[in-house]
């Protein structure tokens, strides 16, 4: 694990270091998520909506490719999350 010591600014800004924004792609103007945790502050890079749309396009031509169709209206109404994501189940 890398830690590094960081000084907070006037404002309480803090001045993440080149290297860790390129590799998490956080750039200037754009947006962090900042999560509470008992371990302490966890910081991290939100995909914009370009990246999110991209992933997307790219599951979706996965998914046609493995021959996977849109489900019809109604056809899903029976499905049940819960037996689906059940921990004995996957």
């Amino acid at each position: 694990m890398v830690e590094l010591k960081v000084k907070i600014g006037p404002k309480g800004q803090v001045l993440i270091p080149k290297i860790i924004r390129e590799r998490y792609g956080i750039k200037e103007g754009g947006t962090v998520i900042i999560e509470l945790r008992p371990e302490g502050i966890l910081l991290r890079g939100r995909p914009s909506p370009r990246e999110v749309l991209g992933y997307l396009r790219q599951r979706e031509e996965r998914l046609r490719a493995l021959g996977a169709r849109e489900p019809r209206l109604g056809e899903l109404a029976a499905a049940s999350l819960e037996e689906e994501f059940d921990e004995g189940v996957c």
